[in-house]
């Protein structure tokens, strides 16, 4: 007979047994024989089918491998983007609860991209392909049409404009370099992430 434990709640990082007893399933992973919480919810330990899972408190929503989505950039890293994912792009609908995505500097662009602080800034939106959407959103932006669609002057705020293979202010002529969407400057937030008109932003938003 099945048996399961819904109460034990764990947080990313706790231990939940070990793999030779238990198989990894939906929010965990396994490392070095140990079976781990990939995020913070309730352990269910299944005696049958000998499964150990993690069902979230805060159920993140599913995004289909292949989605694109638009995302806008909240911090880099040495080795990543981490983004908050805002909308569909097919829809231009909010995605729930405004999941955190991220990424890689290898899936950022076709080249080899040395340093990700020469092809975004944080506060750009950028619109980005689904590689991973479960347990976390993995993101790229490689492709013509991937990549930055709108981005602010580091110097005063105002919004830049393409100018050739960079984009310059149209306040203050300051010149930056980005890893260009084609269909940049055709996507200008609010409206087409279903964010105005008195809707709920997500934190941080302007």
């Amino acid at each position: 007979m099945t048996e399961e434990s819904k109460d034990r709640l764990v947080l990313p990082g706790d231990l939940l047994g070990m793999a030779e007893e238990y198989v990894p399933g939906r929010g965990t992973y396994e490392h070095n024989g140990q079976v781990f919480a990939a995020l913070m919810g309730h352990a269910r330990y299944d005696t049958q089918s000998r499964t150990v899972s993690v069902r979230a408190v805060h159920e993140i929503p599913h995004l289909e491998e292949g989605e694109v989505v638009y995302a806008r950039v909240e911090e880099i890293k040495s080795a990543m983007l981490v983004c908050t994912v805002l909308s569909s792009a097919r829809t231009e609908r909010a995605v729930p609860g405004f999941p955190e995505g991220t990424v890689h500097i290898s899936k950022a662009k076709e080249s080899y991209v040395e340093n990700l602080n020469q092809e975004f800034a944080v506060g750009d939106l950028i619109k980005a392909r689904v590689l991973q959407g479960y347990p976390t959103v993995k993101l790229s932006t490689q492709g013509p049409d991937l990549g930055v669609v709108s981005a602010r002057c580091n110097e005063c705020h105002g919004l830049l404009n393409v100018a050739g293979t960079d984009l310059v202010c149209g306040r203050c002529g300051h010149r930056e370099h980005r890893k260009i969407s084609s269909e940049y400057g055709r996507v200008t937030p609010p409206s087409p992430l279903g964010l105005g008109g008195g809707a709920s932003r997500p934190p941080g938003s302007p």
